[in-house]
């Protein structure tokens, strides 16, 4: 087996706002791999003392131990369990019901001998290959359907989000488990896995250079970094913001290569 990540900041001066976590236990007969993309809150209260990278720390790390020690515990049930242990850190000293509260995107994928079993959360992406080299992209994408007008800016985003009708990140409350987009396949259907922030899936979902097959082939290639490394050089091309638009100019950019 081989796991290759990375994550680079899109700003050197700021923190990085995503988190990666992958369990390998010794016993060698599984594994997971936990990323979170943090969403960056506008200037202003947010209502935590805390800030969006103690978030994605708290809450990856929780998913990560609950993925590699408690395999008896659904997906949704380890989400909701680290959402309620975050919530519960910090309860005390900040305002959980505010609407831009500290929360993340999430891609979970854990596998035993037998099977893999996944689970997807906002605009966040897991690739899967199987073995004759076909490229199946996992997408949580009712951010993708909602009217352009409604996300033109936070306040009226803040009217959608973690809402019946719009789209849904992890936060405080520990149900939106339930909302989440999850599956499980035969382990030997899978020959390889990626997963992407959406500073990297950007490659395809906001520069369109190809699609998803095509993305994982640079994966597989290049590496992860070389991946994200392909987005920066877009990123820095497109003076004219014909495809950035009104997106920050660099995010942060993870991703994550295991072969199997």
């Amino acid at each position: 087996m081989r796991i290759e990540l990375t994550t680079v900041p899109g700003d050197p001066v700021r923190p990085n706002e995503d988190w990666i976590g992958t369990v390998l236990p010794a016993s060698g007969s599984g594994g997971a791999l936990v990323l979170l993309d943090g969403v960056t809150p506008p200037p202003g209260d947010d209502g935590c003392v805390h800030g969006v990278p103690w978030f994605t720390a708290r809450l990856g790390g929780a998913m990560a131990e609950l993925s590699g020690s408690l395999r008896d515990m659904t997906l949704p049930e380890i989400l909701a369990e680290a959402i309620r242990r975050t919530a519960g850190a910090h309860a005390g000293t900040c305002d959980l019901s505010h609407a831009r509260t500290p929360q993340a995107t999430v891609v979970v994928a854990r596998w035993d001998t037998a099977d893999l079993e996944y689970l997807v959360l906002s605009d966040s992406v897991l690739l899967l290959e199987d073995p004759e080299g076909g490229v199946r992209a996992v997408l949580d994408d009712r951010l993708d359907r909602l009217p352009r007008e409604l996300l033109a800016t936070e306040a009226t985003a803040d009217t959608a989000r973690n809402q019946e009708g719009g789209f849904f990140t992890a936060a405080a409350d520990p149900a939106v488990a339930g909302r989440t987009v999850t599956g499980r396949v035969a382990l030997t259907e899978v020959r390889a896995l990626g997963a992407l922030s959406d500073g990297a899936s950007r490659w395809v979902d906001t520069f369109g250079e190809g699609d998803w097959a095509d993305c994982f082939g640079v994966l597989r290639k290049e590496g992860p970094q070389g991946l994200v490394d392909r987005v920066r050089g877009l990123e820095s091309g497109d003076v004219e913001r014909r495809f950035l638009r009104r997106g920050k100019t660099h995010d942060d950019a993870s991703a994550v290569l295991v072969e199997f």
